[in-house]
């Protein structure tokens, strides 16, 4: 099975994948979850990682939210390939993220991109399969796009990952998915910017002690509609949703929050897609 090891090098950004997989693992053991996730709750049970002693125990506050943009993200998928059963997801830095197994229709092709020491860590942990392939390359690197099947569509995917790049090295990724990619989408996840800045002065800490690395991007909500200045093959760009979550944050407050001024720059987190001509 799998190695102890395989992970343990991890630290920095490269670590934030066990911190994710951690919290989704977590919401996925609730009764009735917001997410089905068996694939992450196998992963923690036999990865041989001191998770909790690492992370912390995990926050249910922080795994709903995390479970719930996670669905955000499977419902843009799915959304694909209802309309391209055939066609290509590209994860870019998904690291241990599980969504191949949630929405795999038996028919798609999947294609992540990884770092080398994070790539390395996927493909221990989650072997590469028929449909299903690992390149370990910079997302920064455009020489990751020639590895793309563009025939039957394309969907880029970008969980957790932006937020890492400096502003322009966003917009870098951003234009060059716009330029290989005609027709095809680019959905991502950002946080504002007081979040971005609380995590690049090393003030942002989780209720059970885990600093996260700096996160030198950070978009408000009202500012979705400029992301089409990055390119201008870019025709439509609109914030998803998050689904209705459990409590009084989740299932009334958030859903409420994205409608009213002001405040909806202050939730931590957003799922935006871009189309392009």
């Amino acid at each position: 099975m799998t190695q102890p090891e395989s992970a343990a090098g991890l630290t920095g950004v490269p670590q934030t994948l066990l911190w994710n997989l951690h919290q989704r693992a977590f919401a996925a053991r609730q009764p009735s979850p917001v997410l089905s996730d068996p694939k992450a709750v196998e992963l923690v049970d036999t990865a041989g990682y001191p998770f909790d002693e690492t992370f912390g125990p995990p926050s249910p506050f922080l795994a709903q939210g995390q479970a719930l943009r996670v669905r955000s993200f499977d419902t843009v998928v799915r959304n694909f390939l209802a309309g391209h059963p055939e066609g290509t997801v590209v994860a870019l830095g998904e690291g241990l993220e599980t969504q191949f197994w949630r929405v795999d229709n038996g028919r798609m092709n999947w294609l992540t991109v990884e770092l080398p020491e994070t790539a390395a860590v996927r493909r221990r942990l989650l072997p590469d399969g028929p449909r299903r392939r690992t390149v370990a390359r910079s997302v920064l690197d455009p020489a990751w796009t020639e590895e793309v099947d563009t025939s039957r569509g394309v969907l880029v995917t970008a969980q957790g990952l932006l937020m890492y790049l400096r502003p322009s090295e966003v917009r870098r990724v951003i234009s060059t998915c716009a330029e290989h990619f005609p027709g095809g989408s680019l959905v991502f996840d950002a946080v504002p910017r007081w979040f971005s800045a609380r995590t690049v002065s090393g003030r942002m800490t989780t209720p059970s002690g885990y600093t996260p690395p700096p996160m030198p991007w950070g978009m408000n909500a009202s500012e979705v509609a400029k992301v089409r200045e990055a390119h201008p093959d870019i025709t439509d760009v609109r914030e998803v949703p998050l689904p209705r979550g459990r409590g009084v944050y989740y299932g009334v407050l958030h859903p409420l929050a994205r409608h009213v001024p002001g405040v909806r720059d202050l939730r931590p987190t957003m799922t935006v897609l871009a189309r392009f001509a």
